[in-house]
């Protein structure tokens, strides 16, 4: 039988760690915590007190300052103390997981305990080098995309994220609108999403939370017709909204390191219709999962053909390679290397 670990998964504290809540890091992790405590390891999930979990939970603070505006000046103090929490408990552990940004970095090498990085954003110029210092760390990309912004690093291993396959329904024939899910930024390309749907002349539904670029260039594009909004959306919701969509439109306009909310909607048999940036060709089978174009006029021609996929092709591609079992697998595979390695 193979020997069980005791396991430190730190999350950030924006949000409660919990499969229904929260951002896509905080359901990385809560679906980390289950699934090892499920296979019998020992974990200790570091989160907010209103997180729900399996594990055993830890909680220096009882709310994320997502939720309390009194954290909110001094986040990155508080996500520090947060963080220092495993720390100092690290002689508990075989094993320190974090999915804290940078934050536990300046504390690895005051501990015994082997630490694993996971860095699900890209990173400064300023944080590669300091990795580069602390070079005790086990550094985890989530895409070959986002590991080649570590260039400079010798040792970064690639799990590629993963989703509870059967938490997400299934439409073999999905219904006539298109959709953008996302925070609604510049970034996300709500504006290019319905510059698209505009251009195909199919209906958009728009699902995120606003901001102040909403605001001022989104919004004036919303007609309630043809392009609707329906603000932010929990986790029932977007289930329903995906697996109903005819397609999910990503046309991102900035570097990203993985991109959740393709394979939530693959999982769904949803096709996604994205911009090529970043790890985009990593997550989309082009032609069998969706398709993807160097700009917004040659992904509007494409959509016909996306809308003509297998629905469930779609699903059964992305559910053999993002499901979480295969993410937990490449994790405890990584454990035991590093534990090896240091002894």
């Amino acid at each position: 039988m193979t020997e069980s670990l005791r396991i430190a998964l730190v999350a950030p504290i924006a949000y409660p760690t919990r499969p229904d809540i929260g951002s896509s890091i905080e359901q990385i992790v809560s679906l980390l915590a289950e699934e090892f405590t499920h296979r019998g390891h020992q974990v200790t999930l570091f989160a907010t007190g209103d997180s729900q979990t399996s594990a055993t939970l830890h909680a220096a603070y009882k709310h994320g300052y997502k939720e309390d505006p009194m954290l909110w000046n001094y986040y990155e103090f508080h996500e520090i103390t947060h963080v220092s929490a495993a720390f100092e408990m690290a002689k508990q552990f075989d094993i320190i997981h974090c999915h804290a940004y940078h934050h536990a970095l300046p504390f690895t090498c005051l501990v015994q305990t082997p630490v694993v990085h996971t860095y699900h954003i890209n990173p400064a110029k300023d944080i590669i080098n300091c990795y580069a210092r602390y070079q005790e760390v086990q550094l985890v990309a989530v895409s070959q995309y986002h590991r080649s912004k570590f260039s400079i690093l010798p040792d970064v291993a690639v799990v590629y994220n993963g989703i509870d396959v059967n938490a997400f329904p299934f439409n073999s024939t999905g219904g006539d609108y298109l959709v953008f899910l996302g925070h609604l930024n510049h970034q996300k390309g709500p504006v290019e999403a319905i510059n698209i749907a505009k251009k195909v002349g199919m209906r958009l539904i728009l699902a995120g939370q606003s901001s102040a670029y909403f605001e001022a260039e989104v919004k004036p594009l919303v007609d309630g017709k043809q392009i609707e909004y329906i603000g932010y959306v929990n986790v029932p919701e977007r289930n329903k909204l995906l697996a109903g969509a005819a397609a999910l439109l990503f046309p991102i306009n900035s570097s990203e390191a993985f991109g959740l909310a393709m394979i939530e909607a693959m999982v769904c048999g949803t096709p996604v219709a994205a911009i090529k940036r970043c790890a985009i060709p990593e997550i989309i089978e082009f032609g069998i999962t969706g398709y993807y174009a160097d700009d917004v006029d040659s992904l509007a021609t494409l959509i016909p053909e996306t809308l003509a996929l297998n629905r469930a092709q779609v699903r059964q591609t992305v559910a053999a390679k993002f499901n979480h079992h295969r993410m937990v697998d490449d994790y405890e595979n990584l454990y035991r290397q590093t534990l090896e390695r240091r002894r």
